[in-house]
């Protein structure tokens, strides 16, 4: 697989390696080892969760409190979808940017996202499937959301009419959520990654981008 880094700080766009026969293909679609040399620390598992979305529904943007934060790493495992990643975390270079990815089951792309982060993705098909592997339990009092059609994000979401859950459509605007105190902070994001690089093992070759 081949790993890269996107424009934001913390994440990364992972690009599996198909082995296709007539009788159908098999890849990996996530490997610890390769992932944590990359990105300097393993991925604690915690939970696994699947999302089935209809065509035309926004899910996000959703982000969780650091400490302890949310790690996740997606992947589409029916249809396609429209993934973002956004930078909420107060005081990052980054702040305020996103980064969009088409994740589907033709090219079976994927993306981790660090602790800090929020995320969204669009569904292009009917029946989108989302698998997602993530580093803490789930734990609503922690889990918090900013309006993915902020006119400040500015997200070019790929559908006219989104559909939206009421939690969703509810949520304050990213300057809202800053001044209320919800976002997470770069510098705590930062020094709870540090404190995670241990253990590493060693990188193999395919396993980085330059």
């Amino acid at each position: 697989m081949k790993i890269r880094p996107s424009s934001i700080d913390g994440a990364w766009e992972i690009s599996p390696e198909q082995h296709g026969d007539p009788r159908g293909l098999f890849l990996e679609w996530y490997r610890f080892d390769r992932l944590a040399a990359v990105v300097g620390h393993p991925l604690r598992l915690a939970q696994a969760n699947l999302s089935v979305s209809a065509h035309g529904v926004v899910r996000g943007i959703h982000f969780a409190d650091v400490p302890p934060g949310q790690a996740k790493y997606v992947t589409c495992v029916r249809g396609a979808v429209v993934d973002v990643v956004v930078d909420v975390r107060v005081g990052s270079p980054t702040f305020g940017q996103w980064e969009a990815f088409r994740l589907d089951d033709e090219d079976r792309r994927a993306v981790y996202l660090s602790e800090g982060l929020g995320h969204g993705f669009c569904a292009l098909t009917e029946d989108a499937t989302l698998s997602y592997l993530c580093s803490t339990t789930y734990n609503p009092a922690a889990e918090h959301a900013v309006h993915p059609l902020d006119a400040e994000l500015a997200i070019s979401w790929p559908i006219e009419a989104p559909l939206l859950s009421a939690r969703d459509a509810a949520a304050p605007t990213l300057a809202e959520a800053r001044a209320s105190g919800r976002l997470p902070d770069y510098p705590t994001c930062r020094s709870q990654l540090a404190g995670q690089k241990v253990g590493t093992p060693p990188s193999p070759t395919e396993g980085r981008h330059p």
